[in-house]
């Protein structure tokens, strides 16, 4: 439930724009936008003109948007402006510890009850009922179905309550402590404790430095409850809170909730003032050079800080339009560089934003394989030294213009499908950081009539002002191992300064326009047809044997979703070409299609919105991929090309090997990967096919025999089976179906999968892994056996598992303060067997797990032999309903479940005749499923510890 913000918050229009100065020729010229005749650089951003906001008497604002993406739901947030960075000393970890205690009780909730209640009418805790704590604020989030007035009303309520009337009982308290710590717990690790290190450096001088979110163990485990509670009466008060609603309801019956509800939270008498907190400059280049035992890589980062500029002005939103375009340009410049056959690094990229509420960041940064820090930070900096000494290709500029305009189009054209969720989050940013928020509309036409208008000239100044001395930091990050030498900070001063040294030369941007598809394949005929009416599906077959099913939806304005698949994958090769074959795909997508490389493939798709991945697993091969309507045939080139025409790119391939090694050198230095192995290997009884990433497995890489497996699976389409979901009409589809997938070879193979004998062992196995520093266990128990498959015994196991893991958490979790979460997953397969798999995970206190693991098979025994409170069945039943109603209106989950019901053969118009089948369910079904699929002496149990040779991590 708490989110801290180690990435950049990137805000501003979209998500999308960075930072820094560009430079504006004439800023009082008026910007020609409808409707806003005297609109200048300098002007303030207009608002859009179709949100309702407000302040009510006692200080709270309040931001108000009419959307019906998704029907009948609303999202609401209540926002404080607040967090971890006004703790005292004696409260650090509290904002939090705060938040989580709002869903402990409240004047009109007891207990558990709010909770209870939230899940009765069908919101899951954690997608639906949240909230997260950060530096500098705090927010609540519901998601409320208001087909029932009561259920909004009672909303509420809630955002009543936890604005000024928690409860902070005192046994919750206790009980929540346990929970916090827990989550304390389960974010320890090398990230965190090298994070530890480098904060203080990275934010020296900054009180944020001393405040993550989480807290302060010595603190959590100790803190009186008064202090607690001060906190909150400090700090969570009207004139620092905000509420935010969105969604499908009248926006003036939800404006009348805000002033009835919120109206009647007190103000404060002799408030404490709300402290801004800045990050300090400095002349000098700061250094954080850490390592790990348990680190999985090594990474070096740039960071130069600077004090958040204004953002409010037409002129502000332009300068974030140049600054996205050299941050785009740049990324894809370094990007090109992992496509060499001996890359300079594993990956790097750069990035500006908002990081904190008082300081940007730009920041350069690359993963490197062992040894390499000084020959991947120098192509960083060789490569922003390019750019500002040559700039960037006018190619290159009017690419990217391209894009961007084709980015905010696609937008603009789902204008009344997007989701409330993602307008909620927006508004959220315009309470806590006055984010502007001027509209699609309006931002549509900025786009059109600035974007055109920036100048390559002013790109390239970017790359002269971003960088410097003063306000930098350098960071590394690497594993503590024998043998690896890491630069010091001298060393790393001496790359900076080489660079000025280097005969650098422009870069050269090779594009292609040769077509995607050289010769147009002949077309095929429609040999069939039916439909499926009950769900809106037609069905054709084509004459070289191609099925497709077709669904024309109007969920969203400016997308369609493609699947496919054909029986076989790489179970049909030999146990010695595993290697080659699972990486196939891959070695494809870095060779490219066609005469294309994936570099020149990127280029020649700049400005279009079509995607295909192709995939081959283990029964199955196919494809997926989405596109714009007005892209619909470039979808369709690139499928018809990644099925004739996989290009073999021996240097790219070799790349691809080194940054493999690069990656696997170091994983089994984090403990959970020794334990996640220690799982797959025994539950597939140590078949190679299972066997995990190494460096002898790296070597297997075979460029050859990839290429061979990948063009043997789609040697054949004749057997393939197509889906297609989105914004389409059938007389559109028809001439790009028959011909691009009417022109797919067929060559009348008839095959199917096979079994390679991957079998999971029997009878009680537990095995215990004693790997890392930090005290710290997860737990995994995992029952599999055979299944009678059919729709409703997939459905029941599933529910049966649902319901499990909502008592789980309920004893686990706010009962026994024994874990932070709780999962159960329920699911079964038809092929190559018909098995199921229920697994239990936890994490916990190492001293704990034999207590909670005891609870657990506690739990299952009276499920099975009691079964369940007829409330848990409720909760299950309303949860699945409210959550299918939504995916109704997606295209994404209309696809999959097109693709799987014909996969398993079962009949699709039971998609909707979901109702029926939740109607069905009973505490007496529950109760059986648990006695058919519990076997309490047919059970696997893994355990992960903290090596007690290990010196433990501190505190």
């Amino acid at each position: 439930m708490t989110i801290i913000r180690a990435g950049f918050a990137l805000g501003c229009l979209a998500a999308l724009l960075s930072s820094c100065a560009s430079k504006l020729t004439s800023p009082d010229n008026p910007v020609p936008v409808s409707g806003h005749e005297g609109l200048a650089l300098s002007s303030v951003m207009p608002v859009d003109p179709k949100v309702t906001t407000g302040r009510l008497d006692n200080g709270i604002r309040y931001v108000i948007k009419q959307n019906q993406k998704p029907k009948n739901r609303a999202e609401f947030r209540l926002v404080l402006d607040a967090g971890s960075v006004l703790e005292n000393d004696d409260q650090q970890g509290l904002a939090h510890f705060a938040e989580h205690m709002a869903f402990n009780g409240t004047r009109h909730f007891e207990k558990q009850e709010l909770v209870d209640y939230l899940e009765k009418i069908g919101l899951r805790f954690g997608p639906d009922i949240n909230a997260y704590t950060s530096f500098d604020e705090t927010v609540y989030m519901l998601t409320v179905p208001t087909d029932s007035t009561e259920y909004v009303e009672t909303a509420f309520q809630i955002f009543e309550d936890w604005a000024y009337e928690v409860s902070y009982d005192a046994e919750e308290i206790e009980k929540e402590r346990g929970v916090v710590v827990e989550e304390w717990r389960r974010r320890r690790g090398a990230g965190q404790r090298m994070l530890d290190k480098q904060l203080p450096i990275l934010l020296k001088g900054s009180r944020y430095a001393e405040r993550l979110p989480i807290g302060q163990k010595a603190v959590l485990d100790s803190f009186h409850h008064e202090t607690l509670r001060r906190f909150y009466r400090t700090w969570y008060r009207p004139d620092l809170m905000g509420f935010v609603a969105v969604g499908d309801f009248e926006v003036a019956h939800v404006e009348s909730l805000i002033t009835h509800y919120l109206g009647r939270v007190p103000a404060q008498d002799n408030p404490q003032p709300r402290t801004a907190f800045d990050v300090p400059s400095h002349e000098e280049t700061l250094f954080a050079i850490v390592t790990d035992v348990e680190a999985t890589g090594n990474v070096v980062n740039i960071y130069y800080k600077g004090p958040v500029r204004d953002y409010q002005t037409v002129g502000s939103y332009r300068r974030g339009l140049v600054e996205s375009l050299y941050h785009r340009m740049f990324n894809n410049r370094l990007n090109e560089l992992t496509k060499l056959p001996e890359p300079p690094y594993l990956g790097a990229g750069s990035g500006q934003g908002q990081w904190l509420r008082s300081a940007e960041i730009f920041e350069i940064a690359a993963a490197v394989a062992d040894g390499g820090f000084e020959v991947g930070l120098q192509a960083l900096l060789t490569e922003a030294a390019r750019v500002r000494l040559h700039g960037f290709t006018v190619s290159e500029f009017e690419r990217e213009k391209k894009e961007l305009l084709r980015f905010i189009e696609q937008i603009y054209r789902e204008r009344d499908k997007v989701q409330s969720g993602r307008l909620a989050a927006e508004y959220v940013r315009h309470l806590l950081e006055d984010e502007v928020r001027p509209g699609i509309e309006l931002e549509h036409e900025l786009y059109q009539v600035l974007v055109p208008g920036i100048g390559l000239n002013e790109v390239n100044a970017l790359a002269r002002e971003l960088t410097g001395d003063r306000d930098r930091v350098i960071t590394l990050q690497a594993p503590d191992k024998a043998g690896l030498e890491i630069p010091d900070e001298e060393g790393l001063l001496a790359i900076f300064e080489s660079i000025d040294d280097d005969v650098i030369y422009p870069y050269e941007d090779a594009v292609d326009d040769r077509p995607l598809v050289a010769v147009t394949p002949m077309p095929g005929a429609i040999a069939r047809t039916d439909s499926i009416p009950e769900i809106g599906v037609t069905i054709w077959e084509l004459s070289n044997g191609v099925i497709v099913w077709l669904k024309p939806t109007e969920f969203q304005n400016d997308e369609i979703l493609f699947s496919s698949y054909s029986f076989g994958g790489h179970s049909l090769v030999a146990d010695e070409d595993f290697v080659a074959a699972s990486t196939s795909v891959t070695v494809v997508l870095e060779g490219g299609v066609g005469e294309f490389s994936q570099i020149e493939l990127e280029k020649k798709l700049a400005g279009k919105v079509a995607s295909v991945t192709p995939w081959i697993g283990e029964l199955q091969e196919g494809m997926r991929g989405r596109a714009s309507p007005e892209d619909l045939e470039t979808m369709f080139q690139l499928l018809f090309a990644y099925f004739t025409a996989p290009r073999a790119d021996a240097e790219a391939f070799q790349g691809l090997v080194t940054r493999y090694r690069g990656f696997v050198e170091n994983r089994n230095a984090r403990p959970e990967m020794a334990y996640s192995d220690t799982i797959s290997l025994t539950m597939a009884n140590y078949h190679m096919r299972v066997a995990p990433w190494s460096l002898e497995r790296v070597d297997k890489m075979d460029l050859e025999r990839s290429i061979a497996v990948y063009q043997d699976r789609f040697a054949d389409a004749g057997d393939f089976r197509f889906f297609f979901v989105g914004n389409f009409s059938l007389e559109q589809m028809k001439p790009l179906i028959t011909n691009w997938l009417g022109g797919l070879p067929s060559i009348g193979r008839e095959e199917t999968w096979r079994d390679v004998g991957i079998e999971g062992p029997e009878g009680k196995v537990e095995k215990s892994v004693e790997r890392g520093i930090e005290a710290k266990s997860q737990s995994q128990i995992i029952f599999r056996g055979d299944f009678d498959f059919s729709l409703w015994n997939l459905f029941e196991i599933q529910a049966m598992g649902q319901a499990l893991q909502i008592k789980l958490r309920e004893v686990l979790r706010e009962d026994l303060g024994g874990t932070y979460s709780v999962g159960v997953g329920a699911n079964a397969e038809q092929f190559p067997e018909e098995k199921y798999q229920i697994t239990i995970s936890f994490g916990s206190d190492p001293d704990r797990v034999d207590e909670l693991t005891g609870v657990v098979f506690e739990q299952i025994d009276s499920l099975r032999t009691h079964g369940l409170a007829q409330s848990y069945i409720d909760k299950t039943k309303a949860q699945r309903v409210r959550r299918r109603e939504v995916q109704l209106k997606e295209n994404s989950w209309w696809v999959g479940a097109l693709n799987s019901v014909d996969w398993n053969g079962i009949d699709p118009r039971v998609l909707v005749r979901y109702p029926e089948m939740v109607d069905s369910l009973s505490v007496e079904k529950v109760q059986a499923a648990a006695q058919r699929y519990f076997d309490l002496e047919d059970y696997a149990r893994f355990v992960l510890m903290p090596d007690p040779q290990a010196v433990p991590a501190a505190e």
